[in-house]
C-alpha cells in the first residue's frame, strides 16, 4: 500500500463521556473492582478454594494493577461460601524435659480460657496450700511423726547408755559428737586414775569401750535411717495434704477439658508437680527467697501464641517484613544476674502462626530478599508444620542448649505477590517452586478498550476516589483520566490496566481543583483539571527534555528541520526520567563506497549499541543484499552512525531510519530534513510496529514549533502504529490546521517515497527516474568495478547517478 496522510480523528481515540453511564456518584462508593482481570479472576478464584498441599499461589503482574486488592476480594468471596474453622495454639512447659515445651491446640478461644484457668489455679493454691500447712491436723500428724522418731531413737541411744553404764563406761558428748569414756562412782574417770590402773584393768576397759563405740556407730546409722524414714513420711504427708488440697481444683479443670485429651493430660502433669513442689506455694521469710519462688511458679503459666477468637474468618495476614524470625516465630531472652536466659513463656509466635487456617500474603521481593526467608517458608510449606528455629542455630553460631518447641501442624494458604520475572526465575532456577505453588495468577498490564470496560473502569476510579476522601469526578474527567489510560497503555485499542497511576492522577487533579476554587464552586473535578494534572506531572519531569530540547534549538546537538539531504535522516528515540517518557530526535548519517558487501555500524564497533540494535543493523544488511544484489556480487560497504550520541543506544526502532539514510546514499538521492522517520523493517522490507510512537511524535513536533511549522514538518510512521497514536491536543490541532502531517507507511519503499519525493520503483529496473532504480544503477556499476571492467562515461543530466567517485553525501543542487 502507498503512504497515507492521516487525518486528525486518527490522532487519538477519545472516550465519550456520556457513554460511561456514572449515575449517582455518591452511590458508587462501595462499589470498587478490579476490571478487566477474567483469567487472573478465574485462576484466583481456583487457587483460593483448593485448599490441597501444594496449591499455593503466586499473583503476577505489574505494579500498581490491583494486585493485592484481587486476593482480597477473592479471599472475601471464598469466606462467605466457607468460613472455617480455626484453633487456638499455646505452647505450656514440659515437666519432663523443660527445654521441649508442649504445643496444644485448643478450639477458638478456649485457649485463652486455659490461660486464666491456669492464673486462678496458682493463685488458689497459694492461698489453699499454705492454709494446708497451717491447720492443725497436719501440725498434729507432723508431731505425731517426730514423737515417734524420738522415741525410737531414745529407745536406741538407751540401749547403748545402759550397757556403757554396765561396763563401767559413760556416754559423754562433746563438740566432736558422742565419744565413750570410763567412769568411776557415776563420774568421768581422769586421766592419771585410768594410767594408775593395773594392766589387765586397762585392757578389759578398752576392749569394752571397743565394743560400746561400735554399738554405739551402729546406732547412729540406724538413727540416719530413722530421719530419713521421717523426711519421707514428712514428704508424703506433704503430698497427701497437697493432694487434699489441689484435688478439688485440678478435677474440675480435667473434667472441663477432658474432651482434649492432651490438655487433659498436660493437667495431670501439673498435679503431680504441685504435688512433688509444694514448698514452692509456701511464704518466705526473705523477700528475695519469696521472688525466686514466685518465678517457679511461672512454670504453671500458658502462653497463648494464637488467639483464633479475634476473628470468626479465616485470617488474612499480609507480612510487611517476610524475615526468618518473623515468619515462623522466636524465642526472646531477658537478661539475669549477666546471663541471658528464656523459658517457654517468651517463646513468640510468627506471621505462619498468625495466618494458620487462614491465608498469608507475602511480597515476592521482600521475602527473596531476606536472608533464609524463603528457604524457611518452602521448609515449613513442604512439613506441614511451624518449627521455630533460631538463625544462630541454622548457621552453627552457637552450641549451647537451646529451646526446641514443638512444631504445630500448618495449614494455610500462601499468596505470593511479585513481577513476572520474579516468577519466571523461581519457576527456571528452584526445582521445588512449582511443587508449591502450583496456582499462578497472571494479571495483564493493559484489558481491551470497550464501552463495557470504559464504563466499568470509570465507575472504579470514581468509587475508589470517593473512598479516599476526593471530590467527585465529573464524567468529562474521568473520559480524559481513561484517554490518560490509553496512552500509558500505548495503543488506542487498549486501556492500561495499572489502575494505581490513574488513580494518583485524579488525586492531583483533585489538588488542581480545589486550588482553582477553593470555595463552594470546587464541588467536582473537571477534565480541564485532569489536563492540567498530566501537564503538571510532565513539567515536574521535564528538566532534561527542556536541556536537550535547548541545546538543538541552539544547534549544539544539530537536528536539521528544512532543506535536503544526502545521506542524513532525522530518526527519533524515546527516554524515561521522573517516571514520565519524552521523545527526541537525533540524526543518522551513512556513506557508501565500493567494497565487499559490508555495512559498518560505528555504534556496534565502538560498544555503543544493544544487542536489539546491532540486530536491526544485520536485518537491513541483509534486506539490501537480497534485494538489490542476488544475482551480482554486493559490492558495497556502508557506515553507519548515530550523530552526537555518547551513551548506550539501543533498540531496533531506528532500522527503518537507518535503512533510507544507506539507500539515501547509494542511489545520491536527498532526503527530506522536515521529516523525522521511526520504525522497524524486516528482512522483506516491512516497516514493523515501535513503541513509545506518541512520546516520539511529540518530541519532533516540540522542535519544529520551536522552530517555526510551515505545513512540510511531520513524522513518518509505521502503519501498525497508527492505532496506538493518543496524541497531545497541540499536536492534533497542527494536523488539522494543515501545519504538521503524520505519514503512515507499510514498506520501505512507501518511506521512500515520501522522503525523497521520487517514487520508490522496481529494483528490477535500473533507472534514474525511481529511487530503487537509482540504487540498482548504481550497485550495478559498483559490481562492475568489482569485476575490473570500465564503466561507460556518459554525460550527467538532469537526475542522472553520479559517477562511482562523486561525493554521496553532499546537499542536492
Amino acid at each position: 500500500m502507498a503512504a497515507r496522510t492521516l487525518a486528525p480523528h486518527e490522532l487519538i481515540s477519545r472516550c465519550d463521556p456520556d457513554s460511561l453511564d456514572l449515575g449517582d456518584l455518591e452511590a458508587l462508593a462501595g462499589t470498587a473492582s478490579i476490571v478487566g482481570q477474567r483469567r487472573a479472576v478465574e485462576a484466583l478464584e481456583f487457587g483460593v478454594a483448593m485448599r490441597h498441599a501444594g496449591h499455593h499461589l503466586f499473583v503476577m503482574g505489574p505494579p500498581g494493577t490491583g494486585r493485592r486488592t484481587l486476593v482480597r476480594q477473592a479471599i472475601a468471596a471464598q469466606m462467605k461460601a466457607d468460613g472455617g474453622t480455626r484453633s487456638d495454639w499455646v505452647y505450656v512447659n514440659n515437666f519432663a524435659q523443660p527445654h521441649k515445651p508442649l504445643a496444644l491446640e485448643l478450639p477458638a478461644g478456649r485457649g485463652a480460657q486455659l490461660k486464666a484457668d491456669m492464673q486462678a489455679l496458682v493463685r488458689d493454691l497459694r492461698t489453699m496450700i499454705p492454709g494446708m500447712f497451717e491447720s492443725e491436723e497436719y501440725a498434729t500428724e507432723v508431731e505425731r511423726i517426730n514423737a515417734d522418731l524420738k522415741e525410737r531413737a531414745d529407745q536406741a541411744f538407751g540401749s547403748v547408755a545402759r550397757e556403757a553404764q554396765q561396763r563401767g563406761l559413760a556416754l559423754v558428748r562433746t563438740p566432736m559428737g558422742i565419744t565413750v569414756t570410763p567412769q568411776k562412782d557415776g563420774e568421768v574417770m581422769p586421766t592419771e586414775v585410768f594410767e594408775a590402773l593395773p594392766e589387765a584393768d586397762r585392757e578389759a576397759l578398752k576392749k569394752a569401750m571397743t565394743e560400746v563405740q561400735e554399738q554405739l556407730l551402729k546406732v547412729l546409722r540406724s538413727s540416719m535411717r530413722l530421719r530419713k524414714e521421717h523426711a519421707d513420711r514428712v514428704r508424703e504427708l506433704n503430698r497427701a495434704m497437697t493432694r487434699l488440697a489441689v484435688g478439688h481444683a485440678i478435677d474440675d479443670l480435667q473434667a472441663r477439658y477432658a474432651d482434649l485429651p492432651k490438655v487433659a493430660a498436660y493437667l495431670g502433669a501439673v498435679s503431680a508437680d504441685v504435688i512433688e513442689h509444694a514448698e514452692d506455694f509456701r511464704p518466705r521469710e526473705d523477700e528475695a527467697a519469696n521472688a525466686e519462688a514466685g518465678d517457679a511458679l511461672a512454670r504453671y503459666e500458658v502462653n497463648l501464641v494464637l488467639d483464633a477468637s479475634a476473628s470468626q474468618h479465616a485470617p488474612v495476614v499480609e507480612a510487611d517484613l517476610p524475615s526468618h524470625p518473623n515468619l515462623v516465630g522466636r524465642v526472646d531472652h531477658t537478661a539475669r544476674f549477666g546471663m541471658l536466659v528464656t523459658d517457654f513463656r517468651l517463646i513468640k509466635g510468627g506471621l505462619l502462626h498468625q495466618a494458620n487456617g487462614g491465608f498469608l500474603l507475602i511480597d515476592a521481593l521482600k521475602l527473596l530478599t531476606q536472608p533464609f526467608a524463603w528457604q524457611t517458608l518452602k521448609r515449613a510449606l513442604q512439613r506441614g508444620e511451624i518449627r521455630i528455629e533460631s538463625m544462630a542455630e541454622l548457621v552453627g553460631v552457637i552450641a549451647t542448649v537451646q529451646l526446641e518447641p514443638e512444631a504445630i501442624p500448618l495449614k494455610l494458604q500462601v499468596v505470593l505477590v511479585g513481577d513476572r520475572h520474579l516468577c519466571a526465575l523461581l519457576q527456571a532456577y528452584d526445582e521445588e517452586f512449582d511443587a508449591l505453588f502450583r496456582v499462578v495468577a497472571d494479571l495483564g498490564s493493559d484489558m481491551p478498550r470497550g464501552a463495557d470496560t470504559e464504563r466499568a473502569l470509570a465507575r472504579s476510579l470514581a468509587a475508589q476516589a470517593r473512598q479516599r476522601g476526593l471530590l467527585p469526578a465529573t464524567a468529562g474527567a474521568l473520559a480524559r483520566t481513561l484517554e490518560h489510560g490509553a496512552r500509558l497503555a500505548e495503543d488506542g485499542t487498549r486501556l492500561s490496566a495499572q489502575v494505581r497511576p490513574l488513580l494518583d492522577l485524579l488525586h492531583e487533579a483533585d489538588h488542581v481543583a480545589r486550588g482553582r476554587a477553593p470555595g463552594p464552586e470546587a464541588a467536582r473535578i473537571e477534565a480541564a483539571d485532569v489536563q492540567a494534572a498530566i501537564t503538571a506531572r510532565r513539567a515536574r519531569a521535564g528538566r532534561i527534555d527542556e536541556r536537550l530540547r535547548e541545546t538543538t534549538l541552539r544547534d549544539i546537538v544539530m537536528i536539521a528541520t528544512s532543506g535536503q539531504r544526502t545521506g542524513q535522516v532525522n530518526a527519533l528515540s524515546v527516554f524515561e526520567y521522573n517516571g514520565e517518557r519524552f521523545g527526541a530526535p537525533m540524526r543518522i548519517t551513512a556513506t557508501t563506497r565500493l567494497g565487499q558487501g559490508q555495512v559498518v555500524d560505528v555504534q556496534r564497533d565502538a560498544a555503543l549499541s544493544g544487542p536489539l540494535q546491532a540486530k536491526g543493523v544485520m536485518i537491513l544488511s541483509s534486506f539490501l543484499a537480497a534485494r538489490y544484489s542476488r544475482l551480482q556480487p554486493h559490492s558495497i560497504t556502508g557506515s553507519l552512525v548515530f550523530e552526537q550520541t555518547y551513551g548506550l543506544v539501543e533498540g531496533d526502532s531506528a532500522s527503518l531510519a537507518e535503512l533510507v539514510a544507506l539507500l539515501s546514499s547509494i542511489a545520491d538521492v536527498p532526503l527530506c530534513q522536515c521529516l523525522a522517520v521511526t520504525g522497524s523493517v524486516n528482512q522483506l522490507g516491512d516497516v514493523q510496529a515501535i513503541g513509545g510512537i506518541n512520546e516520539k511524535v511529540e518530541g519532533f513536533f516540540d522542535i519544529c514549533a520551536a522552530r517555526g511549522l510551515d505545513g512540510s514538518h511531520g513524522v513518518v510512521l509505521p502503519q501498525a502504529n497508527v492505532a496506538h497514536l493518543m496524541l497531545r491536543e497541540d499536536v492534533i490541532a497542527a494536523v488539522a490546521a494543515g501545519r504538521f502531517g503524520l505519514h503512515a507507511v507499510a514498506t520501505v519503499d512507501d518511506a521512500l517515497a515520501v522522503l525523497t519525493g521520487l517514487p520508490a520503483g522496481s529494483p528490477d529496473r535500473p533507472s534514474n527516474e525511481t529511487v530503487n532504480g537509482r540504487i540498482a544503477r548504481r550497485l550495478q556499476q559498483f559490481a562492475q568495478l568489482q569485476r575490473g571492467e570500465p564503466l561507460a562515461v556518459r554525460h550527467r543530466g538532469r537526475g542522472a547517478p553520479r559517477s562511482a567517485g562523486d561525493n554521496h553525501n553532499g546537499d542536492k543542487p
